[in-house]
C-alpha cells in the first residue's frame, strides 16, 4: 500500500503536511529478509497508478523481485497512520475496492513455479481479509506450496477495521491448519482456536496457549507475548525467546520484523534459541526507528550493534 504519515500533531483533522512512502506486512518481511542477505520476492497487485508505481519501486530498490499486476481499474491500497508525541496511535486502511482486492487464485497461478521454487511461502491474514477472491488466492499459494514441499510460514496479523472477527475465526483457522508455522500474538490464538481471549501474563500461560494452539491447527507456532518474549512449540518441546527492553518510537511493523528475523534465522539452519533470538533483534530495531520497514537492520549493521553492547 501507499502510507500517507503526519508528523506529529494534535490531530489529522486540524491540518498537517504528509509525508508519502509504502507498507504492508508481506512486503515487510521480504525486505527484512532481503536486508539479511536472502533472497525475496514479493507477490501483489497494484493500481496503474502514480502510488502503485512507487510501491513496486520502492520494493525492487531494497533487493527484492516483484511479481505484480498492474490494476487499470482499480486503486493502490492506502494507509494513514496518525501520530501523537512521536508516536503512531492510529493505523486507518482505505483498501475496499483497491487493486489488491482484485486477487484471485487463477492470478496466483502464473507465479506457481516461484512459488514450488522457493524454499518458503510466507502469507498473512491481512490478504485474506480483502475479499473471497484474495481469499482464495492465499489459499492457492498454500496449496501449490505444499504440493512442492515448500515451507508454509502463516501470520495471523488480524485487523478488526478489515474483518469481523466472526468472519476472520474461521478463514484464519483455515489457513493456519494448512501451514507449517504460524504466528500468533495471544488475541489472535483464541480467535484461530474460537475461544474467548485471556490475558497472558506468564511464560506459563503463553507456553499453555501456544501448546493449544499448536495442537489445534497441527503444527509449529510462535507466539508473540509483548515485553515476555516469545515462545515457540515444536511437538512437545516448547522454547522461550526472552526479549530486551527498549525505547519504543514507532511500534507499527515489529511483528513483520520478527518474523522476518525468525524466517532468516530458520533459513540458515538455527534451532528455536536462534530464530527467537534474531526475531527479537530484529524486530527491537524496528521499534526504536520511524516507519513500518525502514529501521530494518542488515547483518552488517546488526553486527555492529553486538559490538557497540561489548564495548560497553
Amino acid at each position: 500500500m501507499a502510507l500517507l504519515t503526519p508528523p506529529a500533531a494534535p490531530r489529522l483533522r486540524d491540518g498537517a503536511g504528509l509525508t508519502l512512502g509504502i507498507g504492508g506486512a508481506e512486503s515487510n518481511v521480504a525486505i527484512g529478509l532481503a536486508r539479511l542477505g536472502w533472497a525475496s520476492t514479493w507477490i501483489g497487485r497494484v493500481g496503474e497508478d502514480d502510488f502503485g508505481t512507487l510501491v513496486t519501486r520502492e520494493i525492487r530498490a531494497e533487493g527484492v523481485q516483484v511479481l505484480a499486476e498492474r490494476d487499470p481499474e482499480r486503486p493502490t491500497g492506502l494507509m494513514v497512520k496518525e501520530a501523537r508525541d512521536g508516536r503512531t496511535t492510529r493505523v486507518r486502511y482505505y483498501r475496499a475496492g483497491s487493486a489488491a482486492s482484485g486477487l484471485t487464485a487463477a492470478g496466483v497461478e502464473q507465479y506457481a513455479e516461484q512459488i514450488a521454487a522457493a524454499a518458503v511461502l510466507h502469507v498473512t491474514g491481512i490478504t485474506a481479509a480483502l475479499g473471497s477472491g484474495p481469499r482464495e488466492a492465499v489459499l492457492r499459494a498454500v496449496e501449490i506450496a505444499s504440493a512442492h514441499d515448500t515451507f508454509v510460514s502463516f501470520d495471523v496479523n488480524h485487523r478488526s477495521a478489515l474483518w469481523t472477527d466472526e468472519e476472520a475465526g474461521p478463514a484464519l483457522a483455515e489457513l493456519a491448519r494448512r501451514s507449517d508455522l504460524t504466528f500468533a500474538g495471544p488475541e489472535e490464538a483464541a480467535l484461530v482456536l474460537g475461544s474467548e481471549p485471556q490475558p497472558v501474563e506468564s511464560l506459563e500461560q503463553g507456553e499453555k496457549l501456544g501448546r493449544e494452539l499448536s495442537s489445534a491447527v497441527e503444527g509449529d507456532v510462535v507466539l508473540k507475548l509483548g515485553s515476555l518474549g516469545a515462545v515457540v512449540v515444536q511437538g512437545e518441546a516448547a522454547h522461550h525467546g526472552p526479549t530486551e527492553p527498549i525505547v519504543v518510537t514507532d511500534p507499527v511493523g515489529a511483528g513483520d520484523a520478527f518474523v522476518s528475523g525468525y524466517l532468516a534465522a530458520l533459513l540458515q539452519g538455527e534451532g528455536p534459541s536462534g530464530c527467537l533470538t534474531l526475531a527479537n533483534r530484529v524486530g527491537g530495531a524496528v521499534c526504536r526507528a520511524p516507519g513500518d520497514w525502514e529501521g530494518l537492520p542488515t547483518r552488517a549493521e546488526l553486527g555492529e550493534a553486538v559490538s557497540a553492547e561489548v564495548r560497553r
